[in-house]
């Protein structure tokens, strides 16, 4: 844990980003695929509904402090998941950017 010379908290994690790669029925959000948001340890950057948010933090906060997942095979940075609304399921994918 560190203090950047702007004065910013680092604490050596990764950024997240979250991307919607996928999404059938209707999404009351508002969800379409493209649609980004950013996990940089000090704010999340976009709009993200709050169900599809607290199902995806477990797997965002341990992808930032290098978790590696032995399902994914191709490429360790990368994991997918799904909107907890199977009727109207939204896809996403996280990506642990490496600085």
């Amino acid at each position: 844990m560190s203090f950047e010379a702007t004065g910013c908290y680092d604490d050596g994690g990764y950024p997240i980003e979250v991307k919607v790669i996928s999404q059938h029925g209707t999404c009351h959000f508002g969800h379409q695929v493209d649609d980004v948001v950013v996990f940089d340890g000090q704010t999340v950057q976009g709009k993200i509904c709050i169900s599809a948010l607290y199902s995806l933090m477990p797997k965002v906060f341990a992808m930032r402090y290098g978790a590696q997942f032995p399902w994914l095979k191709d490429n360790k940075d990368v994991s997918t998941h799904a909107c907890p609304d199977a009727y109207n399921p939204v896809v996403f994918e996280i990506r642990r950017i490496r600085k």
